[in-house]
This record gives C-alpha cells, structure tokens and sequence, in this order.
C-alpha cells in the first residue's frame, strides 16, 4: 500500500477546534439549528471555518495556524462573535461545555452529509449519543518520528487536559459525579482510547497497513485516539478536552499544549513505554471522576500524585520555554485557576446549585460563552 506521507509544518504552531451547542431561546434545550444557522453565516466573510458536524443540534469551529497564544485568541474572539451574531438574528443561543445536561439522544437528527450518515449506518445509536462537544488542539511537527514521540510524550499529560477543560458533569438529567462525562460517551468506539507503542514513523504506516488491510480503517479519520497524528496537516491533534465554557479557556488550554510540547520536544524526558499505558486508563479515569481533586500515578516513577499538584509542578518545569514561546501571561492565568480549583465542572455545579434549574444553568452557561470572559455578574473565565 502506498505510505502515508507526514506533511511539512512548522513546528510548534497550533490550531484549535471546538464542537459547540445549539439551543433553543425557551428551555435552552438542543435544537435542529445548524442548518440555518450556517446558510446565515456563509452569506458574509468570517474569520475561521464553521462547518456543521454529526448532529443538527450541534456546529464546529476551527482557527487558522498560529504562533502564538494572543493571535489565536484574537482569532477566536472574533469567530464566536460571528456566531453569536448569527444566532441572535435567528433567535437561537450557543454554549460551550462537553455534555448538554437534559437532552435526550433519541431527539438528535444526522446532519445530511455522506460520512455522518456512514457513522450512523455503522454504529447505530452511538452516532445520535455522541451529540457531545470536545475541543481539538492541533500542534505542529516537524516530521513524522517527531510526532510519534509527541503523542507518546503528551500521554503522560493526558489527565491534565481532562481536568482542565472538564465541563461536563451533568448527563441525561443527572449529575453523573463526574467532572468529565464526556469521555464517557467516546470509550464507547471501538477505536478510542491510546495509539498503540509505535514509535517511528514507518511503523506507524506499517500498522496503518494492517488496519486498512483488515478493513478496519480508511483514513486516520476512523481512529477516535485520544491523541493522533494528523498527516495531512502535519500534527497531532489533541482530543480529550471537553469544549470549555469560553474561548479564553479554550486558548489558555491550547498555549499549555504548545509550551509542553516544546519541553517534550527539547528535553524529551517521557521514555515511550508500556509502563506509560499500563496506568493510562487508570489515570485517564481518575481525572474524568475527581478532577483535579483526582490522583494519578506517575509510571516513570510509580509515585501516586494529586492531578493538582502534578499540572502546577508542571507548570513550573515548562516556565523557561514558556518564556521563549510568550506564553508565560497564559500559563499564569491556568496557574491562578488550578490553584484555585476555578474548574468549568465547578462552576456549572455552583450556578445548578444556586438556581435548582438545568435550564436556568444552560441559559448561565450560554450567557457565559457568548459574552466572553466577563459574562455573569463581573465574574471571569470559569469563575
């Protein structure tokens, strides 16, 4: 079979994707608003890409390449405002967060495309379950041994990016004790969870190979890894964030994974190892359950540690290169947050327990995102 080819990037430059709500103006359910709301937003130039994706209740956005974390910001400022203004005018609202609380998954309807209508056929009701919303962080490579590493580097760091951008502890109604759900509904694949210990490029391809050959897969599209390389682009592609409430977290989360995957590159002091993978759904686990209360263990070491401590320790370590990469004022921002438990999980179990409404919580939160960083009473991101 002809080899995938990794393309050319420049390393280090990042690109974000977010899965983002559709609802109503009454009861602040999910509603079949993505179709109108996109013929709307194509009518006048946007910055970004808005494009539909499985369900009609749902819609996806994604920058362009950046450097550096203000640009990106700026980028996605500018994006939700487009959207927000669009839904607006069509009396509709947008959220952020991983999990709609109260919708039922029966009541999803497949957006009319040809790949989501293949999903559906193949995995029946799980294409209508996964009407949940995570955000994708793309970083650059420079080839494709150098991506290889990085996806087994950032598993180490796996439970950090779930507990930083958890926003989905309620599901069907309840609250499920967990600050990540989401993930939840993704383990169901079959092909979610880790890539397996590859650690060149052309074993890679030689287990693509075999995937393709058993026709499993067709593309890298058909693997649901928490992290994977993206050939075509010329990066990985971190994928276990919920969708936060904000933007601003949601730049604030993709300058962390740029300045780590600058010290992984550099220093690389993860070793790839079963080891890694023998605690990864354990640990994975923990972060989705207990958030940054959660403990982890850390294989090269066998050290139980508070997520907590282990993502502000990192923060430290990374310092230097954030100073190289700007993006020290963001990861002093995460810093305050961390330390300060100021979660997105959090601060949707304070409003439900101030108000007793699911509905008036998603009407918070929708508040919350397309306002910005400022939205209820002063407050600031994730307060």
């Amino acid at each position: 079979m002809e080899a995938l080819q990794f393309s050319s990037s420049e390393p280090l430059t990042m690109g974000v994707e977010l899965e983002l709500q559709i609802l109503n103006n009454r009861d602040f359910n999910l509603t079949r608003g993505a179709p109108d709301l996109l013929a709307l937003i194509e009518k006048k130039p946007h910055p970004g890409d808005i494009k539909p994706e499985i369900t009609e209740s749902m819609v996806e956005l994604s920058t362009s390449i950046h450097r550096n974390h203000a640009t990106l910001l700026e980028e996605l400022i500018g994006i939700r405002d487009t959207l927000r203004d669009a839904a607006e005018r069509l009396n509709l609202r947008v959220a952020g967060g991983g999990t709609h609380p109260f919708q039922q998954w029966s009541d999803q309807r497949i957006f009319p495309k040809p790949r989501f209508h293949h999903l559906h056929e193949l995995y029946g009701y799980l294409a209508k379950q996964f009407t949940v919303f995570g955000q994708h962080i793309h970083i650059g490579c420079p080839d494709g041994d150098a991506a290889m590493y990085l996806v087994h580097g950032m598993s180490r760091y796996i439970p950090h990016f779930i507990v930083l951008a958890a926003s989905s502890p309620f599901y069907q109604g309840a609250d499920t004790l967990f600050d990540s759900s989401r993930l939840n509904v993704v383990n169901a694949f079959p092909l979610s969870g880790y890539m397996p210990l590859v650690e060149t490029w052309a074993d890679f391809n030689a287990y693509f190979d075999n995937m393709k050959g058993f026709g499993i897969v067709e593309s890298m599209k058909d693997f649901y890894w928490d992290i994977r390389p993206k050939p075509e682009y010329g990066t990985i592609e971190i994928r276990v964030c919920d969708t936060p409430l904000t933007v601003e977290r949601a730049a604030l989360l993709a300058a962390y994974a740029q300045t780590l995957a600058r010290y992984l590159l550099r220093e690389r002091p993860v070793k790839p190892c079963v080891d890694l993978y023998r605690v990864y759904g354990y640990n994975r686990f923990l972060a989705c359950r207990f958030g940054l209360e959660g403990n982890i263990i850390d294989a090269a070491t066998r050290e139980h540690r508070l997520l907590k401590v282990d993502i502000l320790e990192t923060l430290g370590r990374i310092a230097p290169h954030a100073l190289e990469l700007r993006t020290s004022s963001a990861l002093g921002q995460l810093r305050d947050l961390t330390a300060e438990g100021r979660t997105d999980s959090a601060w949707l179990r304070k409003v439900y327990a101030a108000s007793g409404s699911l509905s008036d919580m998603v009407r918070a939160q929708s508040e919350l995102w397309m306002a910005g960083a400022y939205g209820l009473h002063g407050r600031t991101v994730a307060a």
